[in-house]
């Protein structure tokens, strides 16, 4: 086939399952029913290290999580989720949230969407938990 056919066709194509996907609602980001599907999320992700403590962003997109050993997140990637303990991490106030820089090569840079309440006190709390 030539390329001046196929080319468009995969355009179009491609587009065709973005659109499809959208009008479907699967491009929303994954949210939180409750403290108990955060926590859930962690243990997916940690199942040996169980939360201590579960704190929901007002959105129900990220939560901040305390365990035993040290304070973690967990965000949204689309419509799953992943988790990190912030061991390390540098954690820096932005305009619409926090941005935190891990030393993980798998995510090295998480930002999170928060209101200045939360934006304010959620620093605090995860370093006040590594420095436990």
């Amino acid at each position: 086939m030539p390329l001046q056919i196929l080319l468009p066709m995969v355009v179009i194509g491609i587009a065709g399952v973005v659109i499809l996907l959208h009008m479907l609602g699967r491009s929303e980001l994954a949210r939180f029913e409750d403290e108990d599907a955060a926590r859930r999320a962690w243990l997916r992700e940690y199942p040996g290290t169980p939360p201590t403590r579960v704190i929901l962003s007002h959105d129900r997109h990220a939560a901040l999580i305390e365990t035993a050993h040290g304070a973690g997140v967990v965000w949204p990637m689309g419509m799953d989720t992943t988790a990190r303990f912030l061991n390390g991490a540098d954690i820096r106030r932005t305009g619409d949230g926090l941005r935190i820089d891990l030393p993980d090569f798998a995510a090295p840079r998480i930002r999170l969407r928060l209101e200045d309440d939360e934006a304010e006190l959620w620093p605090t709390l995860m370093e006040r938990k590594e420095n436990a």
